[in-house]
């Protein structure tokens, strides 16, 4: 059976009037009561697993509004939730009768390509980020799915097409401005606040609320040599097994994953495997279109692929061609591992697996790590586990609620068949709603984790900031 943290809830949140009336005094932005219009849309999350209600959104045009909303919520012992993106599996954007901290109406963008930088609020997803850098051949490193927001990626880390070249998302990470459990601006830098500056680059939000983040912006594009190669499911542990040869000798210039996925009725797929498992592996080479195609000449020559979609194309046209694959508004559960290496147990596992995937939504990856994540000491930021090569992410999808229990029963299945070829980490992001606190520990090991609960002592004592893979502090 499913945990109550999967059923909506249908509760209708109350908040007193005059509370609220005190709010709109000091608050630019604008306020959603349960009964307002918007409200329903403003509580729509990625995820349509999660269903809770808040009692009041708060859609922040500003850092004081913020501060505001914060200080709101902790003076009126009212449980507060953040959201950013709204993309995060384990849908923490939402609380049920309490207030919903939005900053998706905060979009502004900065770029200084004079001198390598970006300033970008919370609001913004890796798309909106990606155009407004791209145009100088510049870009922040970030994740695989350009409507992800760049908010909760960077605060647990980040990894995508670019981390093998220039690092975790945080890795980038210059400085940001946090909002307090106790309604202050911060700033969080190497020379500002370096403590917190340290637990933010990886820890989530438990410390504060970011309203602002300076990246460091790299070379890349904007054309790139990339796209996908696929194999039927017979082809598939061989192809695997290459996969993992192939990338122990690539340079750091390729990110790659490979992905099981049912087939798209797409016309360049045969017709016979429409619907049916394959296994796909993407790339993306970031370095010269040239040497791209050379670096991936064997990846070309392997096999039988049923298609070869590599070419020179566009970064921002590749970073959102995963977009349509795990839409808005469907049931997600996800499960995670980070695995020192692909041993050819480990392989035939994942192949046996995915014979039984059921959704068009549900993807099987192990997305290839290493490179220039280990040239950062462990100890250097809260963000862990730099000594893992892969990411399996069992990113379940599917579109009817009544699936929910197979769906979620295969996941935990597969998870459970994986265990035995983890590192023991698991990375932070990729929890979902039922994982517990000892999951969040295996995040950063024991070392890490009692670091970050002094780092909670001392910026959030009382825990405000809860909604999210939590740090509990112990005072």
């Amino acid at each position: 059976m499913l945990t109550q943290e999967f059923i909506t809830s249908s509760d209708t949140p109350i908040l007193d009037e005059a509370l609220v009336a005190s709010l709109r005094e000091r608050f630019k932005g604008e306020l959603l009561r349960p009964s307002d219009d918007g409200y329903e849309a403003a509580r729509s999350i990625w995820n349509a697993m999660i269903g809770r209600r808040p009692a009041l959104i708060a859609r922040c045009t500003s850092s004081q509004d913020v501060i505001e909303a914060v200080n709101f919520a902790r003076e009126n012992h009212l449980l507060l939730s953040v959201r950013g993106g709204g993309h995060n599996v384990a849908g923490n954007a939402l609380n049920d009768s309490g207030l919903m901290i939005d900053l998706s109406p905060m979009k502004e963008i900065q770029v200084d390509p004079q001198n390598g930088t970006a300033n970008a609020q919370p609001g913004v997803v890796f798309g909106e980020l990606d155009r407004a850098t791209q145009p100088y051949g510049l870009a922040v490193p970030g994740g695989i799915v350009s409507e992800t927001g760049i908010a909760g990626l960077t605060l647990g880390g980040g990894f995508g097409w670019l981390t093998r070249k220039y690092g975790f998302t945080c890795d980038n990470l210059i400085s940001a401005e946090v909002v307090s459990a106790d309604g202050e601006l911060l700033t969080a830098s190497e020379d500002e606040n370096p403590d917190l500056y340290w637990g933010i680059r990886g820890g989530g939000g438990n410390f504060g609320i970011v309203t602002s983040f300076k990246y460091r912006l790299r070379p890349v594009g904007p054309e790139v040599m990339a796209g996908t190669i696929i194999y039927s499911l017979d082809a598939a542990a061989e192809a695997l097994r290459f996969y993992r040869d192939f990338t122990a000798g690539t340079p750091e210039e390729l990110g790659a994953m490979a992905v099981f996925r049912l087939a798209p009725p797409a016309p360049f797929i045969p017709q016979e495997l429409h619907g049916k498992p394959v296994l796909a592996i993407i790339v993306c080479y970031v370095g010269e279109v040239e040497e791209g195609k050379r670096v991936l000449q064997p990846l070309r020559d392997f096999g039988h692929p049923v298609f070869d979609g590599l070419k020179p194309t566009t970064f921002t046209a590749h970073n959102s061609s995963l977009d349509p694959g795990q839409p808005h508004g469907k049931y997600y559960y996800w499960k995670s591992e980070y695995v020192i290496s692909l041993p050819d147990d480990a392989i035939e596992t994942l192949v046996a697996f995915a014979a039984n995937m059921t959704s068009p939504y549900s993807r099987l990856a192990a997305f290839h790590l290493g490179g220039a994540t280990r040239r950062i000491d462990e100890q250097a930021m809260a963000v862990s586990h730099r000594d893992a090569e892969y990411v399996i992410a069992i990113n379940t999808g599917w579109a009817d609620p009544q699936d929910s229990e197979k769906q979620v029963t295969w996941t935990r299945d597969l998870w459970t068949a994986m265990r035995p070829f983890s590192s023991g980490g698991v990375y932070v992001n990729f929890l979902s709603t039922d994982d517990g606190e000892d999951r969040v520990r295996a995040a950063y090991g024991a070392e890490k984790y009692e670091r970050l609960v002094q780092l909670k002592n001392k910026y959030d004592p009382g825990n405000l900031f809860r909604m999210n893979q939590n740090i509990k502090p112990d005072n």
